[in-house]
């Protein structure tokens, strides 16, 4: 099983994130990304959800339009851990973030 990211590891792999940020009431990371019309905003998730697939680590997500918000967190770890940090950075990298 994957390992609660605490105390100074935590922070270091929050400060590699862009745009980023904690949720409240729960142990996991959140963000919005905005694309210029649906066909973007599709196309991000197409690509991030084979990378899920292949982690094995699925995103919650919600897409209207041209925005997907995303909830990052371990499920069966009960938290944010290196898995969630590692699909987000992948996430940037899709968005151009």
């Amino acid at each position: 099983m994957a390992q609660l990211l605490a105390g100074e590891g935590r922070d270091r792999a929050m400060s590699e994130l862009n745009g980023w940020s904690a949720t409240d009431g729960r142990d996991a990371i959140v963000k919005s990304f905005r694309f210029n019309d649906f066909n973007q905003a599709w196309g991000f998730m197409s690509r991030c959800a084979l990378m899920a697939e292949r982690m094995d680590h699925h995103p919650e997500w919600f897409n209207v339009y041209n925005r997907v918000d995303v909830t990052l967190s371990t499920h069966d770890a009960g938290g944010l851990t290196e898995r969630d940090i590692k699909l987000a950075m992948f996430m940037d990298r899709v968005a151009g973030h």
